[in-house]
């Protein structure tokens, strides 16, 4: 067996303790472990020993290890249905690991070092694809014990298995797992082992499932600010009471030293406090965003106003009147949006309002969540989010509403109560679909009950609206901005004069010029917009002095189509 082997898996390092043989050199590593990196001392045979050594500086993880002998294990009887695993085929599919991994709060990995890794046999990164679209929905990174260090037991382990949040395919975890420990067994491997943090249920109940059982294994790691939550004590209770709009600038703010207090844990409303400085936020609306922003965000005809005064781009509208007056203007339009003028979380609005009778419904359904209906035309294309904070564009993605992929077993009913429990799950419990009218409607719209089995691999739309609240999935474009509409967002919010808005338009494609401004929101939900920035550009807003590196959005490179 090789001595002293650590690796980089391009996240940190992983150390096989059990090929070191004195402890200081563990150590060391550990201590020299690179910023924004997690390095991870696996296998130490005393961990409570090791950590003696060195208490202010190293941890025993919290997590728990799971092992599957692979002679036990069973294939299951069936493929999993509208997925695809393969091995990463380059630099590009690195990319989308790392997409994946920051949307699951993961520590991201060198592209360039993945790619090198996959090189080898030692490693084997999977990812797993929609079947019918090709987008990287998954990801799982395994070692090869026996090629990386002689292993006489022919071990073999798993690491950062990580699912897309806004994936509505079930069993993509499964089925890396289980690719991974086929491609060990065609190796004649002994076992795969994974480390699973305690309290991960979802996760445990999978590895469970398919055969894993703990085994006495631990594992070491260096107090950072990254495992800062394994081994601080828990937050206040009010704290972990915060939704995850507020949570996320509360978790920013303590990292800057800000003292957080928690006024309403249920409203989202706290206090932060720096120096001499004292500012109330509820979730990002805060004292900085004055009552006569905030009121022209509230109605979306005064914003609708605005806006054309401004110079920009807004679909043809009106307010609804009489009935002859509101079907004269959609046979002018051929298609129409029906909304509350006030309003949030899509409620009220109906979408793709096509003849008179429909029109009618949809305007006294608005009706019930405000007195003032607006019509406005209803414009194909992408419906796009721009974060924009201190009058500078953070971030930005595209919204897309709640879809099922048919399984060809279940009813679309009990198709979108698993993808709306999945969307809970990834979401704290913000984002579900309701079972209601317009659910129902728009599955008929499309040629189908609630009681129907969607055929395997098909998509169904299931909401006209793309509102994250009933179900929309979130999609990161940033990189991908074309510059008019980051430069459309940011006149919005200075025709608005608010500090903090999320700008919502309708384009064409998010790298080309063209868009209608929508509206604007004076509280964007910024935990929907990780891995960029938004929290940080925030809190850097509302205390300055304890801003680090610059935020703000930088336009893409030119390309010859723009």
């Amino acid at each position: 067996m090789r001595r002293n082997v650590a690796m980089d898996c391009g996240w940190g390092r992983l150390i096989f303790a059990q090929t070191f043989d004195n402890d200081d050199d563990i150590i060391d590593l550990l201590r020299a472990e690179e910023l924004g990196r997690r390095d991870i001392a696996m296998y130490v045979p005393d961990p409570h020993v090791l950590v003696s050594r060195a208490p202010d500086q190293l941890f025993i993880d919290p997590s728990m290890t799971y092992r599957l002998e692979l002679h036990r294990y069973r294939p299951r009887r069936e493929l999993i249905p509208g997925i695809v695993v393969s091995t990463m085929a380059d630099a590009d599919e690195a990319d989308e690991i790392n997409r994946i991994y920051a949307a699951r709060h993961m520590v991201p990995a060198d592209p360039e070092l993945m790619w090198a890794n996959q090189r080898t046999r030692t490693f084997s990164y999977l990812v797993a694809k929609d079947e019918n679209s090709g987008a990287v929905i998954g990801t799982v990174t395994g070692i090869d014990h026996a090629l990386a260090f002689d292993d006489p037991d022919q071990g073999t382990s798993l690491w950062c298995l990580a699912v897309d949040p806004q994936s509505p395919i079930p069993g993509v975890g499964e089925a890396l797992v289980r690719v991974l420990a086929e491609r060990y067994i065609g190796r004649g491997r002994d076992h795969l082992d994974l480390s699973v943090m305690h309290d991960n249920d979802p996760a445990i109940r999978l590895y469970k499932k398919l055969g894993f059982r703990r085994v006495p294994v631990f594992a070491v790691k260096r107090k950072n600010i990254i495992n800062e939550p394994l081994f601080v004590p828990e937050p206040e209770a009010e704290l972990t009471e915060l939704n995850p709009y507020a949570t996320i600038i509360a978790d920013e703010a303590r990292r800057r030293g800000i003292l957080v207090e928690v006024l309403d844990p249920e409203w989202g409303e706290m206090r932060l406090v720096h120096g001499g400085r004292k500012i109330i936020t509820r979730e990002s609306l805060s004292e900085l965003t004055t009552a006569v922003a905030m009121s022209r965000c509230d109605d979306k005809r005064v914003t609708r106003r605005i806006f054309e005064r401004a110079g920009l781009r807004v679909p043809r509208g009106k307010v609804a009147s009489d009935e002859a007056s509101d079907a004269a203007f959609l046979a002018e339009v051929g298609q129409v949006v029906v909304k509350p003028a006030r309003g949030e979380q899509g409620r009220g609005i109906t979408v793709g309002v096509i003849d008179p009778e429909t029109l009618r419904r949809a305007v006294e359904l608005a009706h019930t969540y405000c007195p003032d209906v607006l019509l406005e035309e209803c414009v194909d294309g992408e419906d796009l989010r721009i974060v924009v904070i201190g009058h500078n564009v953070v971030a930005a993605a595209t919204r897309r509403p709640a879809t099922v992929v048919g399984d060809g077993r279940h009813t679309v009913a009990q198709l979108i109560e698993r993808h709306s429990r999945r969307r809970a799950a990834a979401t704290g419990g913000e984002s579900t679909i309701p079972m209601d009218d317009v659910t129902e409607e728009t599955v008929r719209a499309a040629g189908y009950t609630m009681e129907d089995i969607l055929p395997e691999n098909e998509s169904l739309r299931v909401r006209r609206t793309a509102n994250l609240h009933t179900g929309g999935t979130i999609h990161d474009v940033t990189a991908q901005l074309h510059p008019n509409l980051a430069e459309a967002a940011v006149n919005a919010s200075q025709a608005i004069d608010i500090p903090v808005t999320g700008v919502d338009m309708i384009v064409p494609a998010v790298d080309k010029p063209d868009y209608v401004l929508i509206e604007a929101n004076e509280r964007p939900g910024l935990a929907n917009h990780e891995p960029q920035p938004t929290a940080a550009a925030f809190v850097d807003l509302l205390f300055p002095e304890t801003r680090g590196e610059p935020r703000a959005w930088q336009p893409p490179p030119p390309s010859s189509d723009r």
